[in-house]
């Protein structure tokens, strides 16, 4: 028999379930056996980066079986991260409890569990529970012939062909990323309503701001929308006719670096200012940090045409954060929240000035994060980082969960996709898991389709010329359907990356990139995709209440969301479920109701009611 019995994921042992609010009491229970000499229990816990520990002693309250339960209360009054385990004792003698491969375990320095306290005045905006996104890369998305782009500063060409293959170093001598599509505001203006039948919510836009590459992040002036891509008035017009169809919009806020090419740095002279690099005597100077001036400096990962900015430079903080500042601008613009680029290499300081300037100008407004491991614990730069503690972001992009999503309908380990989906339940605050972006591709990953329809390994430089046959294409698409299905019923927001809905392919960056395929389109797919997103909006409350496992097997799982039972099943074999559930909200594949439930054949999934 086992010693101790403690799971954090079970109410019976730790009340609240998952992260807990300052000041609210946390109730823990342990179920030692009775053979373990056990005169006295505590609960030991400490603050992240403390060496002191607080002992809780926990009153022994039953006995049951062979086990007698232990029990404590206890209060945290700072917002941290803290970590705990139990001790026994008896007659001098201290037994060390801790996790052992996810089990609680009698042991000398185990792991310990973690506890996240969020700040009890930390919630998430209303608006954002329940909906669903769409993330468009602007240049490739939509190209409206009305809009005609004003001539730029700098070298950039345009393709001819809308379905031609992006540019990249294996086929370019001197890639620049400068090959436009010419996608444009106009453009998904003219999309509006195609996006909202599609059951969007939320559209989240890659950079928009001048720049000279096509994907933007190489930003040449905060305040002026890219000229191939608009206008600053075109812009306020995309937001209003979003509004009318109560759809918000969410800008990509590119703030650790700037471009090379930009007012600020101005290393090629295209701009009417004095930049960083052209006098020690430019406004701008002090927020890079020169080596050897003009030519040697910090920057992004060493590209020298993204140098690098002093987030925490008064000037640069308050030319981003301050009054009139560019989130102030924006959103009074129309934008209703930012996706921080690369957040980890934010200072703690400029992201506490940029959420309280946001949510001064607009309480509603939502920050989203790229961080791409488990945000609750994530050191960066040589410091552990309090994203979701409060008072920093919303959300963050939910990559822990691309993995597992992908990684399960690929492979059909359900043990392991179990342990990532708790792993996040447990450590982030309940009003963040609900708030979560979910994402299958983005401007970053492969494409879905790809990653699940292409078992082969493909060179790099074979990207470009690389065409899914028949086969990689079905098995994809079939695989993305499963997938697309734990993504929209998941706690969180699920993320649709334009193109996925109908089938569009391709690998990594800048492949994954390529343009929406107007006249390719998948409709059996894209059919699919609108019939979740009703199935969504119809059932809003449930897929925002509380999430819990119900049964899994090998290749099949099924879980709770309120009143909801969802479920899939990968496997070969037919499972049978007993449940009380009378009603098929939703289903794929072959699901018959028996005398106690449901059997679930082969390659099916299913909402019950």
């Amino acid at each position: 028999m086992q010693e101790v019995i403690y799971n954090s994921r079970n109410k019976i042992y730790k009340h609240p379930f998952g992260g807990v609010k300052t000041d609210e009491y946390v109730e823990f229970n342990i179920d030692i056996l009775n053979t373990v000499p056990s005169s006295e229990v505590y609960l030991v816990y400490h603050e992240d980066n403390s060496n002191e520990s607080i002992y809780i002693y926990m009153d022994k309250i039953l006995s049951y079986d062979n086990y007698n339960r232990f029990y404590c209360k206890a209060k945290f009054d700072i917002s941290n991260l803290y970590f705990y385990h139990f001790e026994i004792r008896d007659n001098g003698l201290v037994k060390f409890v801790g996790i052992k491969d996810n089990i609680s375990t009698i042991g000398e320095w185990l792991p310990e569990w973690q506890l996240t306290v969020f700040d009890k005045d930390f919630d998430t905006p209303s608006w954002v529970k329940g909906a669903t996104m769409y993330q468009i890369f602007p240049d490739r998305f939509a190209k409206s012939e009305k809009f005609r782009p004003k001539k730029s500063k700098n070298e950039r060409k345009m393709h001819k062909e809308w379905d031609e293959i992006p540019e990249f170093i294996y086929d370019t001598p001197d890639y620049k990323a400068n090959d436009y599509f010419g996608g444009n505001i106009l453009g998904i203006i003219e999309k509006l309503d195609y996006i909202k039948e599609l059951g969007i919510d939320i559209i989240y836009l890659n950079p928009v701001f001048e720049s000279p590459e096509y994907h933007r992040y190489s930003t040449g002036n905060y305040f002026n929308i890219d000229p191939y891509f608009g206008t600053n008035e075109d812009f306020s017009l995309l937001c209003k006719e979003c509004a009318k169809r109560d759809i918000k919009v969410i800008l990509d806020g590119v703030f650790s670096h700037t471009g090379a090419d930009s007012i600020y740095f101005n290393k090629y002279g295209n701009y009417d200012s004095l930049g960083a690099y052209n006098s020690p005597d430019s406004p701008y100077y002090d927020w890079y940090s020169f080596i050897e001036y003009p030519d040697v400096y910090e920057s992004w990962w060493g590209f020298s045409n993204l140098p690098n900015v002093n987030e925490n430079n008064p000037k640069y903080t308050e030319y981003i954060t301050g009054k009139d500042g560019v989130i102030e601008h924006w959103q009074n613009m129309g934008c209703s929240g930012w996706r921080l680029d690369v957040a980890d290499e934010l200072p703690d300081e400029f992201i506490d000035n940029l959420y309280k300037t946001s949510k001064n100008n607009n309480k509603n407004s939502f920050i989203i994060g790229e961080v791409w491991e488990d945000a609750t614990n994530k050191f960066a730069y040589g410091k552990r980082r309090r994203y979701l503690l409060g008072g920093q972001m919303d959300s963050v992009m939910n990559y822990p969960w691309r993995t597992a999503i992908l990684e399960f309908v690929k492979f059909k380990d359900e043990n392991l996709f179990n342990e990532r989906i708790y792993s996040i339940i447990e450590n982030y605050p309940p009003c963040v898991v609900n708030s979560l972006m979910n994402s299958l591709s983005t401007h970053d990953t492969f494409r879905a389709i790809n990653y699940l329809g292409v078992n082969e390994e493909v060179k790099k430089e074979d990207y470009s010329k690389y065409i899914l046959s028949e086969e990689e294409y079905t098995n994809g698409k079939n695989k993305l359907i499963f997938a697309t299905f734990l993504q929209f019923t998941l706690p969180g927001i699920p993320s649709v990356y334009y193109g996925d809905e109908v089938g569009l392919d391709g690998f990594s960056d800048p492949y994954c990139r390529k343009t929406y395929p107007y006249g390719k389109e998948d409709f059996e797919l894209l059919s699919y995709f609108k019939e979740l997103s009703n199935v969504r909006k119809k059932n809003k409350k449930d897929l925002t209440s509380d999430f819990s496992l119900f049964y899994k097997e090998k290749g099949f799982y099924s879980f709770k969301r309120g009143n909801l039972l969802c479920g899939i099943n990968l496997s070969d074999n037919t499972v049978t479920i007993n449940c009380e559930k009378e009603n098929i909200e939703f289903s794929l594949g072959k699901i018959e109701k028996n005398e106690n439930g449901y059997n679930i054949y082969p390659n099916s999934l299913f909402i019950l009611s």
